[in-house]
């Protein structure tokens, strides 16, 4: 498994040392709508490239995620993997953090400290909420970024880095170099793979799909045998999610803290999403087709941590494991998995998985 590093929540706090960063596993990304499926083909094409590469979506809808996903299918695999939201730190300190800074560059400044984009060498270096980078630091970067080089503050000679680029925003970068808050140049230099995630509010048919791998997760973690109640799946398909993906998934976290019974009802869902909002979706098929999932037994976790495989992958096992569960019963399955059986179908289908192969097609 590769290292992947992320800077920890105070990364912004002035400090005279830095701890070692911890080592974190890749969530994967799961999504069986069409706008996913496409998504996901582009982030196996990119991957292998060098290509500097700029993540849009809302908050919440996995941007790191996607950011971490083209590091672990890239050759820069065995390199760092860092990660740093600009947004979080002070302005002030944002061109020491990135880029380092000597020492005497500044009061505190006490001893040299390379920066985040030399600690990234070799490796993928994440910027979190580019778009709130302050203009001084842009200059920095783009330099990186054309000449393969960092200067610390406080010195002349740069330093030569071997740093792959993915940088992501939920901002407008193009009204915002109109409003000149963010370069022009930069921005196109940033640019080269645009990937954009859709809000799940746009695709509602992986609602019941991540509903139900966050719910298994949640039993291989607790040993329970966790199931969802039709009234609680109704209420996950009435949502429109504003928090995306991260609020899902803290939905279904908070339901299997709070409850005592392996059996979820919409009772045991958070405030927010059992009651009725003013404007809620149409969940259409996908919420119709939801049904309990049957209990899993508690296994012990594989020593190869299946969340930091590529993502499809996971998916396909994820998918796979339900036929097995369902004994081949394709409807059923795509019952458990919040899709319908044309879209099953059509994952086994890329796959390489025939219908003679799944009992009761």
């Amino acid at each position: 498994m590769s290292t992947l590093r992320q800077r920890p929540g105070s990364a912004g706090s002035a400090r005279t040392s830095r701890p070692a960063t911890p080592e974190v596993t890749l969530s994967p990304i799961v999504g069986a709508s069409a706008r996913m499926q496409r998504l996901l083909k582009l982030v196996g094409r990119v991957a292998p490239t060098d290509s500097t590469v700029l993540i849009l979506g809302e908050s919440g809808t996995g941007k790191e995620l996607v950011a971490r996903s083209l590091h672990v299918l890239s050759k820069r695999a065995s390199g760092p993997f860092v990660a740093v939201n600009v947004g979080a730190l002070p302005e002030s300190l944002v061109e020491s953090e990135l880029f380092g800074h000597a020492r005497g560059a500044f009061t505190g400044a006490d001893t040299d400290r390379p920066g985040l984009v030399e600690e990234a060498h070799g490796g993928t270096l994440f910027l979190d909420e580019i778009g709130d980078m302050p203009l001084s630091a842009q200059v920095k970067l783009l330099r990186t970024l054309e000449n393969n080089e960092v200067r610390r503050v406080g010195e002349n000679t740069p330093r030569l880095v071997d740093v792959r680029v993915i940088a992501a925003t939920h901002r407008d970068l193009q009204a915002q170099v109109a409003d000149g808050r963010f370069r022009g140049d930069l921005y196109y230099r940033l640019n080269v793979v645009q990937l954009e995630i859709p809000p799940l509010r746009d695709r509602a048919e992986d609602v019941g799909l991540l509903a139900s791998y966050f719910l298994e997760r949640a039993a291989r973690r607790t040993g329970r045998a966790l199931r969802f109640a039709p009234d609680a799946m109704h209420a996950l398909g009435q949502h429109d999610w504003p928090g995306n993906v991260r609020e899902l998934e803290n939905a279904v976290e908070h339901t299997v803290a709070v409850t005592e019974s392996d059996l979820l009802t919409a009772a045991d869902l958070p405030a927010s999403v059992r009651t009725p909002r003013l404007l809620t979706r149409n969940a259409g098929e996908a919420a119709d087709a939801w049904m309990e999932p049957a209990a899993r037994p508690a296994r012990a976790r594989s020593a190869r941590d299946p969340d930091a495989r590529p993502l499809d992958e996971v998916i396909r096992e994820h998918v796979l494991r339900a036929l097995s569960r369902h004994e081949g019963n394709a409807t059923a399955a795509a019952r458990q998995l919040g899709v319908s059986r044309t879209t099953l179908w059509r994952m086994l289908k890329r796959w390489g998985v025939s219908r003679r192969a799944v009992k009761g097609s």
